[in-house]
């Protein structure tokens, strides 16, 4: 028996073929398309009848919205990527639910309630007039993190699965009140029959107010544009040290550290004019914080300091973006260094105003790029989202460290070519 498995292994390996090999294209569509739609990662927590004082043996609510996402998951549409998690993931706590998607560990929660079938059968038995059938289920969203994102994709999604549980709902509904003994349905409240459940829809930091959009999308490629252009508006200045016209030329050190100072020098006051323009629209920038778990309009993450850490991180950022461009600049020259630039605009907002969980493995390269790092950090600064700001600011300054290692070697290539007449 052995012998035959074995010899069945080693006819399955020699007629094996290679990842792009034309039979298994329809695999590969098949198996590209599958792991796609799971990118936006969405949690159904069913607490329904599992905690003291509402255990039950027959939850209807939390089983309806189950069935309904294991329904949407074996569905051949594109949809997003539920997981069914147990309470016990989250320590039989709600909040750590909540906890677990301003993190981002998930793009949003439907979370049924632990009371979710005790009240409705209540409302029923008791006659609870001021029974709220959206009580029964939550979903926590934080489109703050990416209103894009969650525009485009997540809440139609999202609108779908209550659109699907409310009609699967009903029905069942219906049949458990005509049969049940002690349902006077002349006393039941209204609106215990019909909807009878409903969705609280909880977003943890809603994207506001809109004044904020330039500054954590198009606004950024100024940002750029103006790192860019410190090179060709100061070299002619840089070049009077290099010129004996009068004087002795300067040390070629003492040149490098000089232009290198001075161009951090004016980052940090072109940042500052640059940060006065959110300023001047009135984004706000002294609101509180507020707790992770709760919803809050527009919180900033620092307060009263949020400003200046917005104004360090545009004086960060922007000398990440800049150093590169001064060194390409001194490598090709003027005008093929605008070449760069296209390229440096294009990859920072590709990868920096679009969320990379949709894009192509590919694009991980992204996650390093000067402008994704801001962008997170400015969202953070803004609607106090979860703060990776730590790491946003060692990218960066691992962007400017890099770039000034190079620094030298680039202005060798300048003067070699300049000395070419190249």
């Amino acid at each position: 028996m052995q012998e035959k498995v074995e010899m069945q292994d080693d006819r399955q390996e020699s007629s094996a073929v290679s990842f792009f090999h034309p039979a298994l294209k329809e695999v590969r569509q098949r198996v590209y398309f599958q792991w796609s739609r799971t990118a936006l990662k969405v949690w159904v927590v069913d607490f329904d009848g599992q905690l003291d004082p509402y255990r039950t043996n027959n939850p209807i609510v939390g089983s309806v919205v189950t069935n309904v996402t294991r329904q949407i998951l074996d569905s051949p549409g594109l949809h997003l990527g539920y997981e069914i998690k147990s309470p016990a993931d989250f320590n039989h706590d709600p909040w750590d639910v909540r906890q677990g998607i301003y993190d981002e560990h998930a793009y949003a929660a439907v979370i049924v309630n632990a009371n979710a079938t005790s009240l409705l059968r209540a409302a029923v038995s008791h006659g609870n007039s001021s029974y709220d059938p959206t009580g029964a289920i939550e979903s926590v969203i934080i489109s703050a993190r990416d209103e894009t994102t969650y525009y485009n994709y997540v809440l139609p999604g999202l609108t779908v699965l209550q659109g699907m549980v409310l009609a699967e709902f009903g029905p069942q509904w219906a049949r458990e009140l005509l049969v049940s003994p002690s349902a006077n349905l002349s006393q039941v409240p209204p609106q215990a029959i019909n909807p009878a459940i409903g969705f609280t829809n909880i977003d943890l930091r809603p994207f506001g107010p809109a004044v904020t959009t330039p500054a954590v999308t198009i606004g950024l490629i100024y940002l750029i544009i103006i790192a860019f252009f410190n090179f060709p508006f100061l070299m002619p200045i840089h070049a009077q040290f290099m010129k004996p016209e009068g004087h002795p030329p300067l040390k070629l050190w003492h040149w490098l550290l000089w232009r290198v100072l001075s161009s951090i020098v004016a980052y940090f006051f072109l940042s500052l004019f640059y940060s006065f323009v959110s300023l001047a629209f009135q984004i706000p920038f002294s609101n509180p914080p507020a707790p992770e778990t709760l919803s809050a309009n527009n919180p900033n993450a620092y307060g009263r300091g949020s400003f200046v850490v917005f104004w360090m991180l545009n004086w960060v950022g922007m000398a990440a973006l800049g150093f590169p461009c001064e060194n390409m600049a001194m490598i090709l020259g003027f005008p093929w260094s605008s070449l760069f630039l296209i390229f440096w605009v294009i990859t920072n907002v590709a990868t920096g105003f679009y969320a990379l969980d949709l894009a192509p493995g590919f694009f991980a390269w992204g996650y390093a790029w000067p402008l994704h790092r801001i962008v997170e950090a400015l969202r953070t600064i803004f609607f106090d989202t979860h703060s990776r700001i730590g790491l946003d600011f060692a990218v960066l300054f691992i962007w400017i460290a890099v770039s000034l290692l190079f620094f030298p070697f680039a202005t060798f290539i300048m003067r070699w070519k300049a000395k070419r007449g190249l």
